[in-house]
């Protein structure tokens, strides 16, 4: 085991819950995994897909987010709106199921080099470590350290707003250094339902957490937000 792997499960510990267990209250139903495996749909302009965001810990809805596929070339980009037609910070994706600037975290991210947002194989048993740098918008002069490791859970039929879905269930566990020098021990954990069927996520869950540097005690603990699909075409 390598220097880098020991330190990424020192401080994976440090995670609020235990691997493979949903963040907060999204349960699907397990099944077994489908023969043949299914494709992802692949990207077209126009489809589109709803999604309602609550906080975990009380259960207030925090809004609609609509994400929508603007463009599809060397790379895919994804606007996104808010309730009232606001603009979001889009998602670029190149190729598809790789994303190069993510505005799902607290702050718009991009990475270099480019990591996957789902599992490369839809296999139950599939897991895999990735090492990147990332940048935050507004800020291109900087980069900082980030370790992902992703693993699947399983195949789950899950019913959100939308719809009953066939997905896979996986889990991405980072590491990352902050850029504020005063965080230290960074975790943000996420458990995604992944419909191959629609190309998308159906359901999602986040959370993270941090030491103070020089801190003793349990860590400090940051948003944990949930969302699901109400709609898509």
């Amino acid at each position: 085991m390598n220097l880098s792997r020991r330190l990424f499960i020192t401080s994976a510990a440090l995670a609020p819950v235990a691997c493979g267990v949903p963040l907060g209250y999204e349960r699907g139903t397990p099944v077994a995994q489908p023969n043949p495996l299914p494709p992802v749909r692949p990207p077209k302009v126009g489809q589109e897909w709803t999604y309602i965001k609550r906080d975990v810990f009380d259960g207030k809805n925090l809004g609609l987010v609509t994400e929508r596929v603007a463009s599809v070339g060397s790379t895919i980009v994804i606007e996104r709106l808010d309730e009232s037609g606001g603009r979001l910070a889009n998602e670029i994706q190149g190729p598809w199921g790789v994303v190069q600037t993510d505005p799902q975290w607290p702050k718009v991210v991009s990475f270099s080099p480019a990591i996957p947002l789902w599992p490369q194989e839809l296999s139950a048993t599939w897991n895999k470590q990735f090492i990147t740098k990332y940048k935050l918008a507004g800020y291109p002069d900087s980069a900082y350290s980030w370790q992902e490791y992703m693993s699947a859970h399983g195949w789950e039929q899950i019913t959100v707003p939308a719809g009953t879905f066939l997905t896979l269930r996986y889990q991405s566990l980072v590491n990352y250094e902050s850029n504020d020098d005063n965080k230290v021990n960074c975790i943000r954990k996420e458990t995604v339902w992944f419909a191959p069927s629609i190309g998308r996520w159906v359901a999602r869950e986040s959370s993270g957490s941090y030491m103070i540097q020089g801190q003793l005690g349990t860590p400090n603990l940051e948003d944990s937000l949930q969302w699901q699909l109400t709609a898509y075409n």
